[in-house]
């Protein structure tokens, strides 16, 4: 057996961190409503990392503005520690398929906007973000612009600006989906490196099997538009995972599994 962030049995023991319950979301455009998301519910645990996977325009990214606070749900509802998420709120933190750092702003001063948004204490801020860029391993590059790092130091930054306020609730949406296939893997370790570090609840959003498995306790597989949840793996492998466990013949099967039920109950018509 692998070892896991948290237990199933400590995970049975306390209620969920996220609740989502029976979520609709219809848009209204030009050519009349269209349903993203339809009777959609997931709960995530504290400490758990969960990957969402599934097809362009099934709604995983409209799931990210909901649990941010950025878009209501039509309807259900969905709660964080209880509380009904109805606005941006400051334990949930955002990272964004592109980093979208300010390029005037040094990386410890894009690091700080949110704690500065927030009207947090600088002074107590800097020093979060310190550690925040030695987790990172950037900390000799907290004076450098965002035109003077890699794409990959680039999203690592979009990480602790992400982490800087202390979130309960980390979303990420394709972080790596702008990146080659080899920084890609390079990135999906050094992330699992910082969400073990920082034991933070995290929902990440992907189109890559091998990454979901790859970084996930669980994986959510969501139906073609609109977009609901059609089943859900949990994923047994032990950690910290490296390289050679994309070689693994259980990751493998993971793997398998996956494409074969994207097959069976995806349609990407």
């Amino acid at each position: 057996m692998g070892v896991k962030t948290s237990s199933s049995s400590e995970m049975a023991s306390t209620l969920p961190l996220l609740v989502a319950e029976n979520l609709s979301v219809t848009y209204q455009g030009s050519r009349g409503a269209v349903t993203a998301i339809s009777d959609l519910s997931l709960e995530i645990q504290e400490g758990e990392f969960v990957s969402v996977i599934g097809p362009s325009g099934c709604g995983k990214s409209t799931l990210i503005k909901i649990f941010s606070g950025l878009l209501q749900p039509s309807k259900g509802q969905v709660r964080l520690k209880g509380t009904p998420i109805d606005k941006p709120r400051g334990d949930v933190g955002i990272v964004f398929q592109q980093a979208t750092l300010l390029p005037w702003k040094s990386v410890l001063e894009n690091v700080l906007v949110p704690a500065r948004a927030l009207n947090q204490d600088i002074s107590v801020a800097e020093k979060k973000a310190s550690e925040l860029l030695r987790l990172i391993g950037l900390e000799k590059f907290s004076q450098h612009y965002p035109s003077e790092l890699s794409g990959g130091m680039q999203q690592r930054v979009g990480i602790a600006r992400g982490l800087i306020h202390d979130p309960d609730l980390l979303l990420m949406d394709e972080p790596f989906s702008a990146l080659d296939t080899m920084t890609r893997d390079h990135m999906s370790i050094e992330l699992q490196r910082i969400w073990m570090a920082a034991r933070k609840s995290a929902l990440f959003i992907t189109h890559s099997i091998p990454e979901a498995v790859f970084l996930s306790d669980r994986i959510v597989v969501m139906s073609a538009r609109p977009g609901s949840i059609v089943t859900e793996i949990t994923i047994d492998l032990p950690r910290p995972r490296t390289l050679e466990t994309l070689g693994d013949p259980q990751f493998i099967l993971y793997c398998s599994e996956l494409r074969t039920l994207f097959e069976k109950l995806v349609s990407f018509d």
